[in-house]
């Protein structure tokens, strides 16, 4: 047990000085998380807001953290901060609607011309498949990996049915069966195809998913530069996005 959850034993709601402390202390780890989302985003979003939504993201988590359930505090308060950093890009529709179909365009033509030709598609096909230049493929990519899989598309649209999935898949138990058999389906598929990932995607995709590095970490570590393991993961999930639409585990739009 770490000091944060030691102390949150014997946090009161009126014990403003001790929240106070407690938030301080994980400061960091809102400014790294939303700096690790802010990567993929347009230089239009303000981080400063996004870090203020993290923040609240964190009160929440402190405010809710069960100690008696098995999991720690700083995998709940991560957990929480990103879904308030995704809950506010998606409340502002940011990317837009024509960005989304251009999103979703790019997907299918992955799709699409992997059928095709038996193999992965390389950049330069899909570009000329979408009539596309690079550098706005590109910009596609790397928007289209800001959430890898959103809970409209596993068939959770309200709040309540958000909140329930996050406290089961935290837990890892539920009372209902069928969002305990979505959570197990989907890790299930997520880690199959991961392991099918070609090499360096896989690794991409352990470092800065497993390992929380940046991107700027991960590049130093394979002598690549930033914007390359940027491609590289945002080509990691676009494909496992397809195979996970393909076994029907997201919603085919």
């Amino acid at each position: 047990m770490d000091l944060a959850e030691s102390r949150l034993n014997s946090l009161s709601k009126d014990d403003h000085s001790l929240r106070n402390e407690i938030i301080a202390e994980y400061l960091p780890y809102v400014s790294r998380i939303v700096n690790r989302i802010a990567v993929h985003l347009p230089p239009t979003v303000e981080i400063d807001d996004l870090i203020n939504v993290g923040i609240i993201g964190l009160i929440q988590a402190i405010e809710r953290y069960d100690p008696s359930r098995d999991n720690k505090f700083m995998t709940y308060a991560v957990f929480r901060i990103k879904g308030a950093v995704l809950s506010e890009l998606r409340s502002r529709d940011f990317l837009g609607r024509t960005t989304r179909r251009k999103i979703r365009s790019l997907e299918k033509a992955y799709l699409k011309l992997e059928q095709k030709l038996g193999r992965t598609a390389n950049d330069e096909e899909v570009a000329q498949e979408l009539n596309m230049d690079l550098d706005q493929l590109y910009q596609v990519k790397r928007m289209s990996s800001i959430s890898f899989v959103s809970f409209e598309e596993i068939g959770y649209s309200s709040r309540e049915e958000r909140d329930n999935f996050i406290n089961a898949l935290m837990r890892n138990d539920s009372d209902d069966a069928l969002t305990l058999t979505t959570i197990k389906e989907i890790k299930a598929a997520i880690a199959k195809q991961i392991e099918e990932l070609p090499e360096k995607e896989k690794l991409v995709v352990s470092m800065y998913y497993s390992d929380e590095m940046t991107m700027k970490e991960i590049g130093k570590v394979l002598g690549i530069t930033e914007s390359r393991v940027s491609q590289i993961h945002s080509q990691a999930i676009m494909r496992l996005r397809n195979r996970l639409r393909k076994e029907g585990l997201i919603d085919d739009d």
